[in-house]
């Protein structure tokens, strides 16, 4: 009967070999599970993070963007207004005569000098005036048609009369040149 004994006490070893390693084995796996969850959390904050990162890059861009057009065009309602003012010095200085040229010498170097001010303030702000010419070619990017004639002498889309002048900040149109255009179709 001894060597049941030895055979028991060979089992009781091989037992407790099998069963610390099953011990061991259940440790990795759960160190293993562990760190495989641990992996998945820092991907998944490098994810959130790289994405804040870009969020973050896409909103400096789009701020920097809207301060250059602030910049650029934040006027552009306020020269919209003054664009009347332009136009009535000019009518004012087309209207004056010989005559009144003499007799107001004064009030007209004035208006003059005032018109010569604002388009100095209109191109330090970028504003530079669209001024057609009669028989130019109408463009209707720049020139807004108020009429069409049949004018003897002129090709059809030619600029036969400038009403107002149009205007541009920087590339973008305030007012379109006020034109009349001809329609003549045999040129």
């Amino acid at each position: 009967m001894a060597e049941p004994k030895e055979n028991d006490f060979l089992d009781d070893v091989s037992e407790a070999e099998a069963e610390a390693l099953a011990d061991e084995m259940a440790e990795i796996s759960d160190e293993e599970a562990e760190l495989d969850a641990l992996r998945a959390e820092r991907d998944d904050y490098k994810d959130k993070f790289m994405r804040a990162l870009a969020e973050t890059e896409n909103a400096r861009k789009r701020s920097d963007k809207a301060r250059r057009e602030a910049e650029q065009y934040g006027g552009a309602k306020l020269a919209r207004d003054m664009l009347p003012v332009y136009d009535n010095l000019k009518r004012a200085l087309d209207a004056a005569g010989e005559n009144q040229r003499a007799a107001a010498a004064a009030l007209i170097e004035g208006v003059e000098l005032t018109m010569r001010e604002l388009l100095n303030v209109f191109k330090k702000h970028g504003i530079e005036v669209i001024t057609p010419k009669v028989g130019d070619r109408f463009d209707p990017q720049h020139h807004e048609a108020m009429f069409e004639a049949p004018v003897p002498g002129t090709k059809a889309g030619e600029i036969i009369q400038v009403s107002a002048e149009g205007f541009m900040l920087s590339d973008r149109l305030l007012r379109p040149a006020q034109v009349g255009v001809s329609s003549n179709t045999g040129g």
